[in-house]
């Protein structure tokens, strides 16, 4: 089997380089991958062993797009960027995919520039996994890439995320609901009313699902929704999660006797809470373009990195984009 390359933006993050550099130095110890890393050289180089280790190499780009940067024309602007130059390593086959932390929207405008949509695709969606404790993920399909979408590129949302829950979840026939206020066909607004009609033509289609349903059994493997909203809904989740870690903690504190019964069941809650660990899933996966392009959490560490970089070769392996490229010629 030929080994996986990674391109890894080495710039990208709040953590960088240095978290950046032990994921990598991780990730190919123990997943058998290569790793371009690309960055500044004299700021990634000190952080490696002295020989560089097998597996790795490091490419020079003198340019970083910050988090506040304009997305699409820092792009353009801002050439040598290490998130620019990770697509272009993954178009020029000098990598099979690549990996960053960094600005999202800079990372959707480079892997779109430089590897190219997918022919028949009309816009990228990023599939996000949420977990569900005990029953492994459900994805979360568009989660930020297209914030303003039509009826028929929820439809390809819907095509694309069904092909990769089967890679990433394991399923052979994934079911997939449409976010909207209210399960019946007519709940939701214009958009979900249009939507609707059309998704029923896609195989595993149930029906609209509610926010309730995220990170739940028994419900839907792939939920569908613009960008716009599932970012929304992926930020919200985030947050009920932290702040109910912190009341938690709180009422442990509150008194002698709470602090007593803490140290009891505080070890049993944190085990069970390691399901909800967003280091785990390693990012979200860009579908529609025409390579591998793995979108990381801004504040990642070492070990989400290493994540991400099983998750890029998990789908180079796979080959998700030539699997989502035929699906969505099988749609049409």
């Amino acid at each position: 089997m030929t080994v996986c390359t990674v391109a890894v933006d080495a710039m990208g993050g709040d953590r960088a380089p240095g978290e950046i550099v032990n994921g990598v130095l991780r990730g190919v110890e123990e997943l058998g991958i290569e790793v371009l890393l690309v960055g500044r050289e004299e700021e990634v180089t000190p952080l490696l062993p002295s020989p560089l280790p097998s597996g790795i190499s490091v490419l020079d780009a003198r340019d970083v797009i910050a988090m506040d940067d304009e997305p699409a024309s820092a792009v353009r602007k801002k050439k040598d960027a290490s998130i620019v130059r990770c697509a272009q390593a993954v178009r020029d086959g000098l990598a099979d995919a690549m990996v960053s932390a960094g600005n999202t929207g800079a990372a959707m405008a480079a892997a779109l520039l430089r590897m190219g949509r997918i022919k028949g695709v009309a816009r990228p969606a990023i599939a996000v996994p949420l977990p569900v404790p005990g029953h492994g993920y459900q994805l979360l399909v568009d989660a930020g890439a297209t914030t303003d979408v039509s009826p028929e590129w929820l439809v390809q949302f819907a095509i694309m995320g069904r092909e990769y829950a089967r890679v990433r979840l394991g399923v052979d026939e994934p079911t997939l609901g449409l976010l909207s206020i209210g399960e019946e066909p007519g709940k939701g607004d214009e958009l979900r009313k249009l939507a609707y009609p059309l998704l029923q033509a896609v195989p595993g289609f149930v029906g609209n699902v509610e926010g309730r349903d995220f990170m739940r059994a028994a419900t839907v493997d792939v939920v569908v929704t613009d960008g716009f909203t599932g970012n929304v809904a992926l930020k919200s989740l985030e947050g009920a999660l932290r702040s109910l870690a912190s009341l938690v903690f709180k009422v442990f504190e509150s008194s002698p006797e709470a602090r007593a019964a803490g140290d009891v069941v505080m070890p049993m809650l944190l085990d069970a809470a390691e399901a909800y660990d967003p280091e785990l899933t390693g990012g979200g996966v860009l579908l529609g373009v025409a390579g591998v392009c793995v979108i990381s959490h801004g504040s990642s560490s070492a070990n989400a990195i290493f994540k991400a970089l099983s998750v890029a070769a998990d789908a180079v392996r796979a080959d998700v984009p030539e699997r989502v490229r035929e699906a969505i010629a099988n749609a049409r």
